[in-house]
This record gives structure tokens, sequence and C-alpha cells, in this order.
């Protein structure tokens, strides 16, 4: 299974990326709004968008790719390792 992490802190995303390994999943972690950013995100399986630490234009990005592809996109307010985990636990068990 394949998940992007949108948002979070900069210094967690090594954090971020060990625990979806621990899920068996890959993942690709976006802190901040690269150049070409709906190309990067790609088609992932799942996309975890931290609302708190994330800026409009990346969620409204996400938002749109998110219709057009149809993903699933879990919004958790919290960029916390704990938020992670449990969002995993729940998409990634089914």
């Amino acid at each position: 299974m394949s998940v992007v992490v949108v948002g979070g802190n900069d210094r967690m995303a090594a954090k971020y990326k060990e625990i979806c390994g621990n899920f068996k999943c890959k993942a690709k972690v976006f802190t901040q709004m690269p150049a070409d950013f709906e190309n990067k995100l790609g088609s992932p399986d799942l996309v975890v968008l931290f609302t708190n630490t994330c800026s409009h234009k990346m969620a409204n990005k996400v938002n749109q790719k998110a219709g057009k592809q149809s993903f699933r996109v879990a919004k958790i307010h919290n960029a916390s390792a704990n938020a992670l985990k449990s969002v995993l636990e729940q998409y990634c068990t089914q």
C-alpha cells in the first residue's frame, strides 16, 4: 500500500516514514509544498492530510487530485506520531 503524508513537522518526516514502514506501506512525506506538487503526489492508495500544519493551497491540490483519481484522504488535525499510527491502523488493516 502506498501512503502520502501531507503536512506535519519537518523534523518528524523521518519518523512518519518509519511508522509507515512498520505498517508495510511505502511512504512519501511532503511537509512543505514543492514545485510541481500535483505530479509528485502520484496515485497513492491513501493520503494522510495533517490539516493543522498544511497550507490551504496544499490541501486544495490534494482534494482536487483525489476527486479526479478517487483515492482516499484521511484528514487529521493533529500532526503527531500517534495520530498517524491510528489512521494507519484504521486504513491499512482493512
